[in-house]
Parts: structure tokens; sequence; C-alpha cells
């Protein structure tokens, strides 16, 4: 996210800014009448809040005594902040979370239920993956928002055009830990140079040196790790408790890890490892062939790339291709002192007209079901195929970390595995020692 976002406020009476995690209220005057109440929404995606800046507009219509107000908090400073606010409440009447980090809150008193604010038939209208994630003691705790379907690769086609290959030719790529199976690798040395011109599959390539990277290969849970695990039959849960430092598991780190360190076909994990949207830039940059991701970036692919692009299915490895899936809610918070404007806000999110605007400008794969064609038919309309993101589902999936343990293990195992892939701590080491602390950290 960029360190500068502006708050998007439909019809709202302020303008809110986040620069650099501060938030600054900036009135505007002659908005709204006095008797309006006003409920703040929370979230940490831009396309997503141009969204629902049209969406809540259309809202208001209908509902004059609300003004809503929505702050975007980049990701980098949004859980922190978030810990922050609900500790004093001070937090926004309505925010998102993510499946690790709700539990922690729900478990703590801070969320509504929404089968009791919506009504439990409410449910039926909403991704059934996406409310499984989200119910917690036989309690949904959040309004579906997003429902991520797979992982699969984006790819610059002149890039593979310069490196004498197609789309055609990304079809059915496998990786092996072993390299006996492996054709993943010798297409991305194709796609990697050096400052030079060199590729690295060539004898005088300076993997310290690249000026295009093939891949990206990172310290990124979503569209990274749960896919190589679960692709070489390793887990990174098992319940609650963590796993991923199995045989398989140190097979799947290694992999990764060598992509960057040995075969210099992704960025150095000095870069990704601080800044979780360096891969994305480097590619709307033009300098990365191949960027492994989600639809959560589809739109920004599509508004950033200034060259052919395209999407193709994820990788596989001996397990098949086996992607990591993921959702987003809406919470409500607890401490708001408008709960009845509250209850209307969520169920407006949560209804097929309030949530068509997010499908219908493609910004993001909605979580009410009938607001999903609408997101097919909009990238249909720009000849974008993206249904790799949802036929590698066929396969099985990952699920996304779960559990009220998730916050502080994250915490405990991030800094070990990013030595990990700094090249700075033996593979097998490094992993284990992750897994002991985020079981521990759990554990207290």
């Amino acid at each position: 996210m960029p360190k500068r976002s502006t708050v998007l406020a439909a019809g709202a009476a302020a303008v809110v800014l986040v620069i650099a995690g501060v938030v600054t209220a900036l009135t505007v005057s002659g908005q709204g009448p006095a008797d309006q109440t006003t409920v703040t929404v929370r979230l940490w995606d831009d396309q997503v809040a141009k969204a629902y800046e049209a969406s809540f507009a259309e809202f208001e219509k209908d509902n004059p005594d609300v003004n809503v107000e929505l702050s975007v908090i980049p990701w980098a400073d949004y859980w922190e902040k978030l810990r922050t606010d609900v500790a004093g409440q001070s937090v926004d009447d309505i925010f998102w979370v993510d499946g690790g980090n709700y539990p922690v809150y729900a478990d703590a008193g801070a969320l509504l239920d929404i089968d009791k604010t919506l009504g439990r038939d409410a449910s039926s209208a909403w991704a059934p993956a996406v409310v499984d994630q989200y119910t917690r003691d036989g309690v949904l705790w959040g309004v579906p928002q997003l429902a991520d379907p797979g992982i699969a690769v984006y790819y610059n086609a002149e890039l593979l055009a310069d490196a004498g290959l197609t789309a055609a030719d990304l079809d059915g790529l496998r990786w092996d830990p072993t390299g006996a199976d492996d054709t993943l690798l010798p297409l991305l040395e194709r796609l990697t140079r050096d400052t030079a011109g060199q590729t690295a599959d060539s004898a005088g390539f300076d993997g310290s040196s690249l000026a295009q990277f093939g891949y990206n290969s990172a310290y990124d849970v979503q569209a990274i790790l749960l896919n190589y695990l679960a692709s070489n039959g390793a887990e990174f849960q098992d319940g609650e408790e963590y796993a991923f430092a199995s045989p398989k598991g140190v097979e799947a780190f290694q992999y990764m890890v060598d992509l960057i360190n040995k075969h210099h076909v992704s960025p150095s994990a000095a870069d990704t490892n601080t800044n979780g949207d360096f891969s994305r830039d480097q590619f709307l940059q033009g300098k990365m062939a191949l960027f492994q991701s989600g639809v959560y970036n589809l739109a920004n692919v599509n508004e950033g790339a200034d060259f052919d692009w395209g999407v193709a299915r994820l990788p596989a490895g001996p397990a098949g291709a086996i992607s990591g899936v993921d959702g987003i809610v809406a919470a409500g918070s607890t401490a708001s002192e408008h709960p009845a404007e509250v209850k209307r806000v969520l169920a407006w999110l949560g209804s097929a007209k309030g949530s068509s605007f997010i499908g219908a400008g493609g910004s993001a794969s909605p979580a009410v079901l009938a607001a999903q064609q609408d997101y097919s038919d909009y990238w249909a309309s720009l000849d974008v195929d993206i249904s790799p993101f949802y036929d590698v589902l066929e396969n099985g999936t990952a699920p996304a970390p779960k559990g009220s343990g998730w916050p502080a293990a994250d915490n405990a195992m991030r800094p070990l595995l990013q030595e990990v892939f700094l090249g700075r701590t033996p593979v097998a080491e490094g992993v284990r020692a992750a897994q002991d602390a985020a079981n521990a950290a759990v554990a207290k």
C-alpha cells in the first residue's frame, strides 16, 4: 500500500487522510445535516475503498440520517493501530478483519455477533467458505466482504516474448524439490536477466546485479508459502498447531529460498521482507516476468501495467497445484455508540446491492454470492480470463492461518523465517525454530 492514502468519504462531512499511519480528519463545510449520525468504516484496500465510496453514496440516498465515513489504513500499519484502538475503545464502528486476526477480537468481546445482529438466515447469501472461516464457537463474527479464490500467476507477455516464450509455455509448469521433474526453474532462469543482459541460465550471469526478475519467491504467507507447502504435501497447521517444519515442509521452504539465494531468479529478501508490495511494483514497472498473487491484485495490475499481461495457473508441485484461499469480513464494533445505524450499514454491506459495487467495478471478488457474477462479467468485458484463480480450486485448498493464537504466532515466527529467506539461517534449522517459536507463543 502507498505510504499516503486518501480516505474516500461518500457524501461525508469529513475527509480523512492517513499519512504514514497517522489519521487526520479534515472538516468539509456545508456537508451533512446536524442531526446526521456518522458511522465510520475502516479498511486497508484502496481499490475496494473506491467501490465503497460509490456503494455508500447509494446507501445514503435511502438513509439520509446516516453519513458513512471511510478510513483507509495501510496494511503495514493496520494491525498495530487496530490493536491499540480496540484496546482504547476508539476504533471505528465497522472495521475489516482477516482470518488470522479476528479470533483474538472475537474472544475479547470486541466484535458483534452477526447471527444476532442480522439474523442467522442472513449467512445463506454469503460464500460458505468465508462464513465457515469466520464462524467461531458457533457464532459468525463478521459480514463477508471478499472471497479470494485461488492464487495464480500474472505474466508480462512482452517479457515472455523477449525470452522466446508465450503464455502457452506457462501451461503445466511443475516445481520439484529434487529437481528431477522441475520445469518451473528452467523457465524462470530464461526470464531473469542481470544488468549486462545475461540470463540466469548463461555462464556469465551475475546474480548479484539483476535488472529483470523471473518470479517473486518471498516470505508471503498467502501468495507463496501456503501454496508451496500444500503442493508438496505439507501442512501449515494441524488444527491450530503449527506443523510446517515437517520433512515435506522443509523441502518446500528450501525450494522457495533457493529461488532467491541460489538461483537468483527472485528479488532479495532484503527488499521483500520489509516491503510487501515490492514484487508487485517490480511487475508493474516491467521488471518482473511472472508475479504470483491473487485476485486482490487484479485491479492494481489492470490500472498499473502498461504492457500486455495475462493470468496463468499456479505451478504444480509433487502433490499437484494446491492454492491457499482466504476471505475478508467487515466486523461491527461492540464499542460503537451507534448500534442501530451500524446494523443498517452492516446489512447494506451484506446485501447484493451493497456489494454489487465491489464486483461491478472489478475491485475485488465479492463474498456476497449474488454479486460474484458482476465480478466475472467485469473482467470478461476487459478480455481478462480470470479462470486460473478458480480452476486451481479443483485440486483442493490450503486454508488460511487460523486460531486466536495467530497474531502472536505470526510475530514469533516472522523474524525467524525472514532470516531464512535472507539466507542467513540454514533452512531446516530456521524453519524448525520458527515452528517452535510459533507454537510456544500460542501456548502462553
